[in-house]
């Protein structure tokens, strides 16, 4: 079982939480300018819901400074969006470059055929351990970092909170009785955003501290294929507590309608309260409530132990080069400059900060939010876990799929478990994965 004080080492021992690049330093002289050279389009392609002020902010300056134009596909986000990666890949349709997960679902992307190996590439010296193994098959470490790790959980309304009396739950069922009283005061307990089906994840997702918590070594047993999640009742757990949501009513009445944006415009007026989401949300929240900003914090998703009370870690995503890119030289000089300090100034820019960089060297701001200081603290004192699709080598794509079902009472939380452990079992005999 992969350690995890190892895995966090990277980001907490050398003190890289929440950056926008403040004391960077020069770029050491490893990129150089050739704006004097033939112009190169490289082509990206990534999901149509990522940020993309800072990755178009450093695209412009690529080409002012290297003459590579980019030009930007997008694609959709959850399972579709996966599929249509799989499928231009096995076309050779696909752009230089892809921005896609870290983590287990890179693994069904067969990296090794289709993804230029990036392990010794001058510029990967700067990228921490934990993002690469989080990118690493058979040794080789297929992509680089993009932005920052965040933090799965849950966003609520400090003032709300403070109106009702509530405090910060350690517990499921404390969780579950503030739920109870924001149902009785008319307002929506737990927000659901359904319309994106990636959303209804999280409860499940966020819930990985508390399961590694109770059972330390289920990553290894569940690679090894000796225990499955709807025989493990600490894994179980997770997609009860799913379905304990929707069916004592706690869910907005158009959760299955409801986008994101309606989610957080809720959040943000408090006619909605708790959110289970990402910290990648305050990003949005910064730029379209700037005023409610002071009343958004984040607690961890709750289990049933207070004492291990801590944060699940997500890891950022990553660019991918094309092993079938026509143009391998300007693709990485791409990646090169957009992880580089002067690249992630430029991107940074443009972002709010949400977590650590997977980088080495960059500092922590004083002005970052309030829900981000929150989160913070489980980084400074080291209760945080990885998501488990970065403890195993498997995350079975349907899982948004069976997830939106558990969430909206369609199957039971065993069905849903089951139905999991069967998408499971088709990966990891698709990858090969001993033991399945």
């Amino acid at each position: 079982m992969l350690n995890k004080r190892k895995i966090l080492a990277g980001f907490v021992h050398l003190g890289l939480f929440f950056s926008i690049v403040t004391g960077c330093g020069s770029n050491d002289g490893r990129i150089i300018n050739h704006s004097d050279t033939k112009e190169v389009t490289v082509t990206i392609l990534f999901d149509s819901q990522i940020e993309q002020d800072g990755i178009r902010a450093v695209a412009a300056n690529i080409e002012k400074k290297y003459n590579i134009k980019t030009e930007i596909e997008t694609r959709p986000s959850g399972v579709e969006g996966h599929e249509v990666i799989k499928t231009r890949l096995a076309t050779g349709d696909m752009t230089d470059l892809v921005f896609y997960n870290s983590g287990s679902l890179v693994q069904d992307l067969n990296p090794e055929e289709y993804f230029v190996d990036l392990k010794n590439e001058p510029f990967m010296k700067d990228v921490l351990e934990p993002f690469k193994k989080s990118v690493m098959v058979n040794g080789k470490v297929f992509g680089a970092p993009v932005g920052n790790a965040f933090a799965g959980g849950w966003l609520y309304n400090k003032k709300v909170y403070k109106e009702l009396g509530l405090s910060i739950p350690k517990t499921w069922n404390e969780l579950m009785a503030n739920s109870e009283k924001i149902k009785g005061a008319g307002k929506t307990a737990v927000i659901g955003t359904y319309k994106e089906e990636w959303t209804s994840q999280l409860i499940v997702l966020a819930d990985n501290h508390n399961v590694i918590a109770e059972y330390p070594t289920f990553a290894e047993d569940l690679t090894a294929h000796k225990v499955d999640i709807a025989t493990t009742p600490t894994a179980l757990r997770s997609f009860e507590k799913l379905s304990e949501v929707y069916l004592k009513g706690y869910l907005n009445s158009d959760f299955q309608s409801s986008s994101i944006n309606d989610g957080l415009k809720m959040l943000a007026e408090g006619t909605g309260v708790q959110y289970p989401y990402m910290s990648k949300g305050l990003m949005e929240i910064a730029k379209q409530y700037p005023n409610q900003m002071n009343d958004i914090g984040f607690f961890p998703q709750p289990g049933d132990n207070p004492e291990s009370n801590g944060l699940t870690m997500f890891m950022p995503a990553a660019i991918y080069v094309n092993e079938n890119t026509q143009n391998l030289e300007a693709a990485k000089k791409w990646v090169e400059y957009f992880i580089s300090p002067e690249g992630v100034k430029i991107y940074q820019a443009k972002q709010i900060p949400i977590g650590p960089f997977a980088l080495k060297g960059l500092n922590v701001p004083d002005h970052v939010m309030p829900a981000v200081k929150d989160i913070l603290t489980y980084f400074e004192s080291e209760e945080i876990t990885p998501a488990l699709e970065y403890l195993i080598p498997l995350k079975g794509p349907d899982l948004p799929q069976i997830t939106a079902k558990v969430g909206s009472g369609t199957i039971t939380a065993k069905q849903g478990a089951q139905l999991y452990d069967q998408d499971l079992e088709k990966q990891a005999k698709q990858i090969g994965l001993k033991g399945w």
